[in-house]
């Protein structure tokens, strides 16, 4: 009789285990993407921070009528510099979800880039993601940091962000998607990761 209630109890624990749900109160993913696709969104929860990865492509058009790039002011060196040192740029990218240029459009990298190593090719950006589709349409992400061009992968540093991303921190890895010196056209590829509050603080004043 006591080997029959043991056995029973136990078909009735495994029971429980498999119809009862699993809850994470660590971690969920919050589903962003599209049925069939993968989104350029995505979110983690972490207790009362959340982590969103973003994913997307910017246009870096340096010529013609739908230039978003211009240089805006230069050093007594720059001429003669190897590194163009002292150029300044100003620019107001289009970025897209995927490569494509006529792809969806979810942002505008707006912003200034340094050309400020003497020696080695780098740049010194200055960056807001404004970003215009989506559940974040409306709110920015700030980049700062340097940007050591010709390296395959470079990492910059998320400083801040409004909206959504108030209090922001996180990091940016960008890579050199494509790359056409003769159109002065290229697509940088974006991976963002940005962890911020999903705790109101206090009310706006």
């Amino acid at each position: 009789m006591k080997n029959q209630t043991t056995l029973l109890l136990l078909s009735i624990i495994a029971y429980l285990l498999i119809a009862t749900p699993t809850f994470t109160h660590a971690r969920k993913q919050i589903p962003t993407a599209a049925a069939g696709g993968k989104s350029w969104v995505r979110t983690i929860v972490r207790g009362s921070e959340n982590i969103t990865q973003l994913h997307f492509y910017v246009h870096d058009v340096r010529a013609g009528e739908n230039a978003t790039l211009y240089s805006v002011a230069n050093a007594s060196i720059t001429a003669t510099s190897p590194t163009s040192f002292g150029l300044v740029n100003v620019f107001d990218d289009l970025i897209t979800a995927e490569p494509d240029i006529n792809a969806e459009q979810v942002a505008r990298a707006q912003g200034t880039s340094t050309s400020a190593d003497l020696v080695n090719q780098a740049v010194a950006i200055n960056m807001n993601f404004y970003i215009t589709s989506g559940e974040f349409s409306g709110s920015t992400v700030s980049i700062a940091g340097r940007n050591p061009v010709t390296e395959a992968s470079r990492e910059l540093s998320v400083i801040g962000g409004t909206g959504a991303f108030r209090f922001a921190r996180g990091y940016a890895v960008t890579t050199t998607y494509l790359h056409d010196s003769e159109a002065n056209y290229s697509i940088l590829e974006y991976t963002v990761y940005v962890t911020y509050s999903n705790v109101a603080l206090w009310s706006d004043m």
